[in-house]
């Protein structure tokens, strides 16, 4: 009797874990290109002082991570110089 045929499982689609973390997008605020990524709570991990109200990004809190996309000193010092913010102070920011 033949074997039937088997499909390989396709490898995992990482769609789904991308829509849970989050997209990246692009903002203008006053003429300056910034880089806008969402962090869910569950990927919050450690503490962050936002920058618009001062306070506490505490564990488990979703929130954005932004950081210039037109820099002039380069895309690393963009990148290192990120900040954390509470969603709602970046959009009322």
């Amino acid at each position: 009797m033949p074997r039937a045929h088997r499909r390989r499982p396709e490898p995992a689609d990482d769609s789904f874990d991308r829509l849970l973390n989050g997209w990246k997008r692009g903002e203008t605020r006053r003429g300056v290109e910034w880089t806008v990524q969402p962090v869910s709570a569950a990927k919050a991990q450690k503490t962050y002082t936002c920058p618009g109200c001062s306070r506490d990004v505490v564990p488990g809190t979703a929130h954005v991570v932004v950081w210039r996309a037109d820099g002039v000193l380069g895309d690393a010092a963009d990148l290192a110089a990120r900040r954390h913010w509470h969603t709602a102070c970046w959009r009322i920011g």
